[in-house]
C-alpha cells in the first residue's frame, strides 16, 4: 500500500505545473473555465481548491502529500491548493459565516451534517462516489452520513468518532478498570486522581443516562413526541450518582485537568477520549498505557454498561464550490481505501473502510480492536436530528455546570432534570 502512495508521489515530481503554491496560496476558490493543453497536446483545465482540514492533516503534511498524489493521478487538472487549519468540531460554524467563500473541501464532525444540509451548504453525493461509501463501509457508518429528512448521503466517512477507556496501568489493573465502583475504590496516593469525569460539553455526559437506559426521542432518537426522559427514576438515579463522584475526592470532576501532566508523573488512573490523543498519552506512560471499552457502572444494584455516542469523521464538499466536480473527486479519494490507510498510519485515525480496516496494520493496532468493540457493546449511535442538536448541548452543558457548581444537588435533581426534559421537547 505504502508502495503505492509512494509512487503517485514520484509521480507528481514528472508532471510540470500541475502543483502550483501548495498551502501558500490565499486566493478563494475562482473560475474552472480556463483550459490550456499539455506538452501531449491534451486539455488541461486550471481550478482553484481550498482545503480545510484539522490540525493533526497538517502536522505530518498528510493532507499536502495526499493532494500531491492526485493531482498526479489527474493531470488533466492544473490545481492552485489552498490548505487551511480548520477542526472538525468548527467547521459548520465557519462554513456557515460565508457559505460562497468557504472551503471547497472540509473535514467535519456527521453530527453537523443537518444543519449544512439544511442552510445548502453541503452537497448531496450521487454516482460513483455515493457506491464508493455505501459499498466500502458498514450500513451504521453510512448511516452517521445519511439525512433523516431525505435519506441522501452527505459525506464520506474516514474514521470512526467516539471515546473510550485509557488508564495508568502502574496505578489500576485490568480488572480494576472494569467497573466505576473498581476504579473508584482502588488504593491509590492521596495525590492521585482515581477517575477524571469530562463531560464534554454533554458528549461524553449523554454515556451515563444512554447506558442506564435513558433516551432522547425514543429509541428512533427522532420521534419528538416522546421527548427527553432523563426525568425518570433512572435518570434521576444517575443523576444522584454523578453527585456522588463529584463529591468524591478521588475523582476530578470536569474541571479542566491537564491529563498528559497528570499522567506524565502517574497522578491519575483513569480518563475518557479518543484516538486522536493516543500519541500523547503512550509518550507519557509508554507501555504502562492501558486502553479498553468504556466501564460499567452500578444504578440501583444493577450493573449497566456506559454508552458513548458513536458517529463519524467525514468529508464534505461545499454545494457552492466553483469547481464542485473537480471537488467531490478529490474528496472521493481522500476517503479511499488508500488514503484511509494513509491516514492512519500518519494520525492513528481508524478507517472506516472496511477492507482498509482489515489491513495487517490496522488489525495489530490496539486502539482498532478497541474501538470495534466499542462500537459493537458500549455506545449509542449519536442523534442526527436538528432538534437534538440544537437543543442537547446547551441543555447537556448547563446540567453539568450546575452540578459542577453546587446549584443542582439531591435536593433539588428532580425540579433541575424536569427543566431539562422542557428544553428537549420539540413543539
Amino acid at each position: 500500500m505504502k508502495k503505492r502512495v509512494l509512487a503517485a508521489l514520484m509521480a507528481t515530481a514528472m508532471i510540470t505545473g500541475i502543483m502550483s503554491g501548495c498551502g501558500s496560496k490565499t486566493e478563494t476558490g475562482t473560475s474552472t473555465s480556463n483550459s490550456t493543453s499539455n506538452t501531449d497536446g491534451a486539455s488541461v483545465q486550471e481550478v482553484s481548491l481550498k482545503v480545510w482540514t484539522p490540525e493533526n492533516q497538517r502536522t505530518n503534511k498528510t493532507i499536502e502529500s495526499m493532494a500531491e498524489a492526485f493531482a498526479a493521478a489527474h493531470p488533466e487538472y492544473k490545481i492552485n491548493w489552498t490548505f487551511e487549519v480548520v477542526g472538525e468540531d468548527k467547521a459548520k460554524d465557519e462554513v456557515m459565516k460565508d457559505v460562497d467563500n468557504a472551503a471547497d473541501v472540509f473535514f467535519f464532525a456527521n453530527d453537523q451534517m443537518v444543519e449544512l444540509v439544511n442552510a445548502g451548504a453541503l452537497a448531496k453525493l450521487g454516482g460513483s462516489t455515493l457506491e464508493m461509501v455505501k459499498n466500502t463501509m458498514s450500513e451504521a457508518v453510512v448511516g452517521t452520513v445519511t439525512n433523516p429528512a431525505d435519506g441522501a448521503v452527505y459525506g464520506i466517512p474516514f474514521t470512526h468518532n467516539t471515546f473510550f477507556m485509557y488508564y495508568d496501568k502502574t496505578l489500576m489493573s485490568d480488572e480494576d478498570v472494569k467497573s466505576i465502583e473498581g476504579i473508584m475504590k482502588k488504593e491509590t496516593a492521596d495525590d492521585v486522581i482515581n477517575f477524571f469525569f469530562e463531560s464534554a460539553g454533554g458528549w461524553k455526559l449523554g454515556a451515563w443516562y444512554y447506558g442506564a437506559g435513558n433516551t432522547i426521542y425514543g429509541d428512533s432518537q427522532a420521534d419528538f413526541a416522546k421527548g427527553a426522559d432523563w426525568n425518570n427514576a433512572t435518570g434521576l438515579a444517575v443523576t444522584n450518582y454523578l453527585l456522588d463522584l463529584k463529591n468524591n475526592k478521588k475523582c476530578a470532576f470536569d474541571n479542566g485537568i491537564s491529563v498528559p501532566e497528570k499522567i506524565a508523573n502517574h497522578k491519575l488512573g483513569v480518563w475518557f477520549d479518543g484516538a486522536w490523543n493516543y500519541d500523547i498519552y503512550k509518550k507519557a506512560l509508554g507501555d504502562n498505557l492501558g486502553i479498553g471499552i468504556l466501564p460499567t457502572f452500578n444504578i440501583n444494584g444493577e450493573d449497566k454498561q456506559l454508552k458513548g455516542f458513536y458517529g463519524s469523521k467525514a468529508i464534505g464538499v461545499n454545494s457552492h464550490s466553483k469547481a464542485l466536480p473537480v471537488a467531490i473527486q478529490f474528496a472521493a479519494f481522500l476517503g479511499s481505501e488508500e488514503m484511509q490507510i494513509k491516514r492512519f498510519e500518519e494520525s492513528n485515525q481508524v478507517p472506516t473502510n472496511i477492507n482498509a480496516g482489515k489491513s495487517e496494520a490496522v488489525l495489530k493496532d490496539p486502539i482498532a480492536t478497541v474501538i470495534v468493540k466499542e462500537a459493537e457493546v458500549a455506545s449509542v449511535t449519536q442523534p442526527l436530528a436538528a432538534e437534538f442538536g440544537s437543543k442537547y448541548w446547551d441543555a447537556a452543558g448547563g446540567l453539568t455546570a450546575e452540578m459542577k457548581s453546587g446549584q443542582l444537588t439531591k435536593e433539588n435533581a428532580q425540579a433541575k432534570l424536569d427543566l431539562f426534559v422542557s428544553k428537549m421537547a420539540v413543539e
